[in-house]
């Protein structure tokens, strides 16, 4: 998995660029270990994703309750927006909906 990090004052863009799946969650997990302790936003920008299962909704859940940063998600295609959105209407939990609510007006889009 080939991911693209930029930080900027106290906030971190990560962009992974491809499928999130069980086999892509080290090097993810490991892009977000690797953040230095100033920062404390963290933005996973999903625009070059275009697929993700469950391994990713794990990912974004574990990093969102991380109380030492503040966690976002942009740019969902239309499938990892529907799982996200399938998953909140089937179990819905307080991390899902936090999630949800970092989207934005990019997810009107997908």
């Amino acid at each position: 998995m080939n991911t693209t990090t930029r930080i900027a004052g106290s906030t971190a863009r990560i962009t992974p660029h491809g499928e999130i799946d069980y086999d892509t969650l080290p090097s993810l997990r490991a892009a977000a270990a690797a953040l230095p302790p100033g920062v404390t936003a963290v933005i996973w920008d999903l625009h070059d994703t275009l697929f993700m299962d469950v391994a990713g909704l794990h990912l974004l859940l574990e990093q969102q309750a991380d109380p030492r940063r503040e966690t976002s998600v942009r740019n969902l295609a239309r499938q990892p927006l529907g799982l996200l959105v399938l998953t909140e209407e089937i179990a819905p939990t307080p991390g899902l909906a936090r999630l949800r609510s970092t989207l934005g007006s990019d997810a009107a889009a997908a």
